[in-house]
C-alpha cells in the first residue's frame, strides 16, 4: 500500500467522528485541521505541532509551512485518492478534506457535527492540493 493509499484509509476510518473545533482526537472531536493530522497519524506519520488558529482566517501560511514536515509536497497531477486538498468556503475561512479511497471528500463538518464523506466537488473553490510522499 502506498502513503497516500493509507492516508485515504485512515481518513476513511475516521468517518463518523465528532465535530469539534480545534480538536484532535477522533473519540472527542476533530475539526478539518484534526482531521488530518489524525489520519496522517493513523497512516504512519507524525503530525507537527499546530500553532493557534481561530476558525476564520485570512491567512493560512503558517499552517501550510508544516505540510513538508510530513512528507505532503503540493500536486498538479489529478486528483487521487490520499490528496489534502484546500477549500475556501469564504473569504475569511479555509477547510481541508482528504480525498477518500472511493474519491469521495472525507472532511469535518461543523454543521452537521461530525467527519463525513462528500462527493466532489465541493461547492468550494480549490485553493491547493497535496500528496503524501513515500518515506
Amino acid at each position: 500500500m502506498t502513503a497516500a493509499q493509507a492516508l485515504a484509509r485512515a481518513a476513511s476510518e475516521l468517518v463518523g467522528a465528532p465535530f469539534r473545533l480545534r480538536g484532535r482526537d477522533p473519540q472527542t472531536g476533530l475539526d478539518c485541521i484534526g482531521l488530518v493530522a489524525s489520519a496522517l497519524a493513523r497512516a504512519g506519520r507524525t503530525p507537527p505541532t499546530l500553532p493557534h488558529y481561530a476558525m476564520r482566517n485570512a491567512s493560512c501560511a503558517r499552517f501550510l509551512e508544516l505540510l513538508p514536515q510530513v512528507g505532503l509536497v503540493p500536486s498538479r497531477a489529478d486528483p487521487a485518492p490520499g490528496d489534502v486538498v484546500l477549500l475556501r468556503p469564504s473569504a475569511a475561512q479555509y477547510h481541508l478534506a482528504i480525498i477518500g479511497p472511493s474519491g469521495l471528500l472525507v472532511h469535518a463538518h461543523a454543521g452537521l457535527g461530525r467527519v463525513v464523506e462528500s462527493p466532489a466537488p465541493l461547492p468550494w473553490p480549490v485553493q491547493a492540493r497535496w500528496n503524501l510522499i513515500e518515506n
